[in-house]
Order: structure tokens, then sequence, then C-alpha cells
């Protein structure tokens, strides 16, 4: 088997898995946290160290086009400073393949000492970062589906499947029209009103 088939084969087998590990109650869990959250006026922040940082990126620019107004937190900058950016009662969202990462273990205490939730996503249930949010999405991998099944592959394709499910449980919660979608994308093919929704 070639190095591409072997990802092939095990990029569907985890993205599989993940998809079927989904369940209702702890999206609803993790939703209810956030929605709490802005029915108080308080905001929601995303997080995460090395490659899952581009994740929550990511994931900070998805959450706000579809309703959910989402800032992302640099992992490392939090203790440095930016842990400025919350307010008592604001929701993080934390991502970690291993949930024990040093790093983001101190943002982590950090954000919680400044009175916030935490929303943990790792691939390890029985993880540190898992068992320190108030809820938590188990994005596990077994097999990162290169050589030396090291650098992160198939785990940020879990972390994000992931994290499209919550945002289609928080869009669907939302309601958001066509309208308001276009007017927080204006911009490209998306940015336009198709014809049967005019």
């Amino acid at each position: 088997m070639s190095a591409l088939e072997y990802f092939k084969k095990t990029a569907l087998e985890e993205a599989t898995r993940t998809i079927e590990q989904m369940n209702d109650g702890t999206f609803e869990k993790a939703a209810q946290l956030i929605w709490d959250a802005q029915a108080k006026g308080n905001r929601i922040h995303i997080t995460g160290i090395g490659k899952p940082a581009h994740v929550a990126e990511y994931m900070a620019s998805l959450l706000s086009s579809t309703g959910t107004p989402t800032y992302y937190l640099h992992g490392t900058e939090a203790v440095h400073g930016s842990c400025g950016q919350l307010m008592a009662g604001d929701v993080v969202i934390a991502i970690s393949n291993s949930g024990e990462t040093a790093e983001l273990k101190a943002t982590c205490i950090a954000v919680r000492n400044n009175g916030c939730k935490v929303i943990s996503v790792t691939g390890n249930p029985e993880s540190w970062l898992a068992k320190f949010g108030d809820a938590a999405l188990i994005a596990h991998v077994d097999n990162e589906g290169g050589p030396l099944n090291r650098a992160p592959r198939n785990s940020i394709l879990a972390e994000t499947l992931v994290l499209q499910g919550l945002s289609v449980v928080l869009q669907e919660k939302r309601a958001i029209t066509p309208e308001e979608y276009v007017l927080r994308h204006p911009g490209g093919a998306l940015g336009k009103l198709r014809d049967n929704e005019k």
C-alpha cells in the first residue's frame, strides 16, 4: 500500500469513527454553556497550542459567520496579558489532542481564574483537559495517517469535524436567515443571495 493510499484509508476510518461517536447530549451541553453566556451578554473565545491553534482560528471565523461571534485567544499569550480580553462569565473552547499540553493547562487555569467556563475538545477522554472542562467534546483518533504516526493529521481532522458539528447545533438554534448570513459574509460567491433565497 502506498503512503497516499494508507493515509486515505486511515483518514476515512478516523473521520467515520469521529462522526459516529458524536452524540446530541454532549453537544447540547456545550451549546447550552454558550447560549447561557451569550444570553447574559458574555462572549465566546477559542484557543489551542500548535496545530490546534490553526483549527481555533478557523473555527472562530466559522462560528462568527454562522451566528455565534467568537474570538481567537492566543494559547500562550493568554498568560502574558491576553486574558485581558476575557470577562467573567465568558466561555473558552480549548483544543488539545492529548489534553495534557503544559502550555494549554496554564491557559485554561488562567481562564478559569478569570471567571470563565471551559469547553474541552480533546482526543483523550481521560485527560486533564477533558476532566477540567465544564463540558468535553471528544475527538479521538488511533492513527494520524503518517509514517511516524506523530505529526497531527487525522487528529486535526477530528477536532475540526467535532467543532463543525458544534457550529451546526449553534446555527440551528440561532436560526439565522440567508440575509443575516450575507451580512456577516458579504464577500465572494457566498456573499450573494441565491435565487431561491430572495
